[in-house]
């Protein structure tokens, strides 16, 4: 088996990204990897917030500014400690998710990028995309994915 080096992992603040950032923990704990936790975000105000709530109800956790990005980060970095990460580093990164990943894990020269299955059996998913499914095909490195959603 491949031993991974540098292991990247995204969250959004869903509980279904907390258990992607664990699993990632998890396994740059037992291979002594280093974990880069990311979260990609675009600055918005208060306006562009409240609209986006309107129309997105339960999913208004992903349209916010750099302010909740520094707790999710924080959140993901208490939970990676606990799942067994060693050295972890945070990564907020404005712009879309999939491109955000994807080039902080060449920056870095990530061996495995770890993402969420939110998305990939939703009707968006399957007709837009979706974070996982992008990654995958797009990702020049490792890609594990990780069942947070059933």
């Amino acid at each position: 088996m491949t031993a991974y080096r540098t292991i990247v992992v995204g969250t959004d603040g869903s509980d279904s990204s907390y258990v992607a950032v664990e699993k990632a923990a998890a396994l740059a704990g037992a291979a002594d990897a280093t974990l880069i936790v990311v979260c990609a975000y675009y600055p918005t105000d208060d306006r562009d917030v409240a609209a986006a709530a309107d129309v997105l109800k339960e999913e208004a956790y992903q349209v916010r500014g750099s302010a909740p990005t520094n707790e999710i980060l924080r959140v993901a970095r208490d939970r990676a400690t606990n799942a067994g990460a060693k050295e972890i580093v945070e990564r907020a990164v404005v712009g879309e998710p999939v491109e955000s990943l994807l080039t902080l894990t060449r920056e870095v020269e990530a061996d495995l990028l770890v993402v969420g299955n939110r998305g990939l059996n939703t009707l968006a998913g399957r007709l837009l995309g979706s974070v996982p499914s992008d990654v995958a095909r797009k990702s020049r490195s490792d890609v594990l994915i990780v069942h947070t959603v059933r």
